[in-house]
């Protein structure tokens, strides 16, 4: 693993030659930020922190911090008492993706995630909002991992939506594991796209990962997934 990661001190240098040269930048979070800029779907507020918590198994879940999206912005709604951070992010207008995040990963790739809904909810232009994320890992104001981070989708009540915008419902749960600028040949998987053998999605990219599907999705608790015009847009 040592010889395929590269820790964030490398990164910066890297993406700041970029900036300061006017190339263009790496795509950031483009699975949250995949579709159109505009409003995204709102939501009940327990109704979110269900759907959220959903993410990942109760043991997990069920006591880390959850955030709400809220008129436009993430702010939190249950503090937790674990390092686990929960939220539902909205890579496309009617898309509903609860995402848990260990420590690691919420402290880097989840900071990533929020902000870039934030920016198509305002109406950002998808560039735009690369530019700034980019810029954002430059800075240091992102930090990338400084070592692997675990994230959780496990939620039957995932309401998905393809790269063309099809609507695609609730994909196979599984887990992601971090790993900026991570390739297909870094990790050995070659062109193998068996998500159950573990695949590279975003591959060269801050936002890299091995998905690698799991057996069980989880439903939430006390609530039937929630349908897309239960919510609102502002």
């Amino acid at each position: 693993m040592p010889r395929v990661f590269r820790s964030t001190p490398v990164l910066v240098p890297r993406l700041a030659f970029l900036l300061a040269l006017g190339a263009p930048l790496p795509a950031v979070g483009a699975q949250e930020v995949s579709g159109p800029p505009g409003p995204r779907l709102l939501l009940d507020r327990a109704e979110e922190i269900r759907l959220a918590r959903s993410a990942a198994p109760a043991g997990i879940s069920g006591t880390a911090r959850v955030w709400y999206f809220d008129r436009g912005r993430y702010v939190v709604a249950d503090s937790g008492s674990s390092g686990v951070e929960c939220h539902v992010s909205r890579s496309w207008p009617l898309a509903l993706e609860p995402h848990c995040f260990d420590a690691e990963g919420a402290r880097t790739i989840m900071r990533l995630h929020r902000r870039g809904v934030e920016l198509a909810h305002a109406g950002i232009s998808k560039d735009s909002a690369a530019r700034e994320l980019a810029a954002g890992i430059a800075s240091g104001q992102y930090p990338l991992p400084a070592r692997p981070a675990m994230s959780w989708m496990m939620s039957a009540a995932q309401v998905l939506y393809s790269d063309t915008g099809q609507r695609a419902g609730a994909w196979q749960p599984h887990i992601m594991i971090y790993i900026p600028y991570l390739t297909a040949q870094m990790a050995g998987t070659g062109s193998n796209q068996d998500p159950s053998a573990g695949m590279v999605v975003d591959a060269g990219k801050p936002t890299a990962n091995l998905t690698v599907v799991v057996p069980r999705a989880v439903k939430p608790s006390d609530s039937a997934a929630p349908a897309p015009d239960r919510g609102t847009h502002h």
